[in-house]
């Protein structure tokens, strides 16, 4: 279930704020009107540390006379990764089902559990064929990932608890046991609000972040101190799932091209991009079909408002983790002191 509150400050209560624009309200994907957001954690002692996300469009299935699919637009940075129904939705650029995130090897699980989901709902009694979307992040330093412990409970608690206004980060759902940028990772989200050929529009991401490099806040590295042994090895997964909404009218040719920008971000927070990593985007539009189309000349507001959100969300999703004595090591939290300090002799602060 969410959680109001965050175990450590964002990067906001920090005075760490990434671009010009707004956010909105909340300063989450739930910014973005009818995506609603739910997690399911889970911890047995230092053994398991893992759990399930969901990003849970309103509109979709809720019963008759709404929508079956959404527009959306997929990016695979690096595809070392098990991303659970992309081809179709590359194919045919519709989302048909919400967005699960959870762990490497409990994807397929979660992919049934999340078709068992969809098809009890009201206007599904007839549907034959379903394209369930479950992305996937490998917590295997932390968490016995081979124990798959993700049940259909687990999927469908996360789903059924998926609420709009705050979004929990840090240690939580399919962040609870990830590693990213040599500290403890997890389940970061962001919004703005930015004017679009004349419309107010917003655009919110949430991220579930597991990869390597060196973290990077406001362009200042903050590199990691001390022995490097404590790191994960490069086996033990190296991926990053991106997730974006928006209110704009955008098709799935355009929302592709968001979901670019989305992974370009990671650049911005130092991200290793290597081979082993699963870098992917998903952009979806909660628009109506019927309205006009953003022309692609009106969309560098929607292009940079999707940098600056990820970008945050990244950095949320490290900040906001708390260090986690896990099934194969411990990952640690990034010091906060060292990230203003580095921040205030880099004058970003």
């Amino acid at each position: 279930m969410n959680a109001p509150t965050t175990a450590r400050p964002t990067p906001r209560e920090l005075g760490i704020a990434v671009g010009d624009q707004p956010p909105g309200t909340w300063n989450a994907i739930t910014d973005v009107p009818g995506v609603r957001v739910g997690h399911t954690t889970l911890h047995d002692g230092a053994r398991l540390h893992t759990g399930v996300t969901a990003v849970v469009p309103e509109m979709l299935g809720r019963g008759p006379g709404q929508r079956r699919a959404l527009a959306c637009g997929l990016f695979a940075g690096n595809g070392y990764g098990k991303l659970v129904g992309a081809t179709q939705l590359a194919e045919l650029g519709e989302l048909e089902t919400p967005v699960v995130l959870t762990a490497t090897l409990s994807a397929f699980r979660a992919a049934d559990a999340l078709v068992s989901h969809v098809l009890e709902l009201p206007g599904y009694e007839e549907v034959r064929t379903l394209n369930p979307v479950v992305g996937e992040t490998n917590d295997g330093f932390c968490s016995d990932v081979r124990a798959r412990p993700i049940a259909e409970s687990h999927v469908r608690a996360a789903l059924d608890g998926a609420a709009s206004g705050p979004v929990a980060q840090g240690c939580v759902g399919a962040g609870t046991g990830t590693t990213a940028l040599g500290f403890k990772g997890g389940i970061g989200t962001s919004s703005r609000v930015v004017d679009v050929a004349g419309s107010r529009r917003t655009v919110g991401a949430v991220v579930q972040s597991n990869f390597s490099g060196t973290l990077t806040v406001l362009g200042v590295p903050v590199p990691v101190r001390g022995d490097a042994s404590r790191l994960p090895a490069p086996d033990d997964g190296n991926s990053c799932m991106i997730v974006v909404a928006t209110d704009a009218p955008l098709d799935a040719r355009r929302l592709d091209r968001v979901a670019r920008r989305a992974v370009f971000a990671m650049g911005r927070v130092g991200a290793g991009f290597t081979h082993g990593s699963g870098d992917y985007a998903l952009a979806f539009s909660t628009a109506h079909p019927d309205d006009r189309l953003v022309p692609d000349g009106d969309l560098d507001p929607l292009f940079a408002a999707t940098m600056d959100a990820v970008e945050e969300a990244l950095l949320a999703s490290v900040l906001c983790a708390t260090t986690t004595v896990g099934h194969r090591g411990t990952s640690h939290a990034v010091p906060v002191d060292d990230v203003l300090g580095a921040l205030r002799a880099g004058g970003r602060l």
